[in-house]
C-alpha cells in the first residue's frame, strides 16, 4: 500500500507551482512510458494496448488497471490514471492535491490520477501500479507477487 506521507517526499517544484510547458511534456512522454511499462511488465499476465488513444495496461488482456494520459482533452498534464484500493483516492488527494487528482470517467470507481510531469517519486509510482494491479487481478495472480 502507498505510504500516506507522500507530501513530505515531493520536490520543491510542485510546492512552488512549477508546471512544465507542453513541449517539455511531449519530450518526457516516451521516457515516462518506458518507466511505467517496466513496472507493469513485471506484473503477471499484464498486457498493453491503446485504449481511447492512450497506452493502457490490462490483466489477462481484459481488465484495465492503469492508463498513461498525455494532455487529456488539453488539460496540460502527463498523468497516470490507475485503480486504487478503497479510500486511497481520497487520502492521497487530500494529502497531496498538487500531485493527485480524481480522473474523469474512472474517478467515480475510486481510481486515482497522479501527475508524472513533476519529477515523481518512482518508488511511489511503482507502489501505485502494483496496488492498482492487485485491485483488478484475480487472487491467484496476486498470490504470485513477492510478499
Amino acid at each position: 500500500m502507498v505510504e500516506r506521507s507522500f507530501e513530505a517526499r515531493i520536490g520543491n517544484d510542485c510546492k512552488q507551482g512549477f508546471i512544465p510547458s507542453r513541449g517539455e511534456v511531449r519530450v518526457m512522454f516516451s521516457e515516462i512510458l518506458e518507466r511505467v511499462r517496466a513496472v507493469c511488465r513485471s506484473l503477471p499476465e499484464t498486457t498493453e494496448r491503446l485504449s481511447h488513444g492512450a497506452p493502457t495496461f490490462f490483466v489477462r488482456d481484459k481488465k484495465s488497471f492503469a492508463t498513461l494520459m498525455n494532455d487529456h482533452h488539453g488539460d496540460g498534464r502527463l498523468a497516470l490514471w490507475c485503480a486504487a484500493p478503497a479510500g486511497v483516492q481520497q487520502a492521497l488527494q487530500a494529502e497531496a492535491p498538487n500531485w493527485f487528482f480524481v480522473p474523469p470517467y474512472v474517478g467515480y470507481r475510486g481510481w486515482i490520477g497522479v501527475r508524472l510531469d513533476r519529477d515523481p517519486d518512482w518508488g511511489v509510482v511503482a507502489e501505485l501500479l502494483t496496488d492498482a494491479y492487485c485491485v483488478v487481478a484475480p487472487k491467484a495472480l496476486v498470490a504470485l507477487l513477492d510478499p
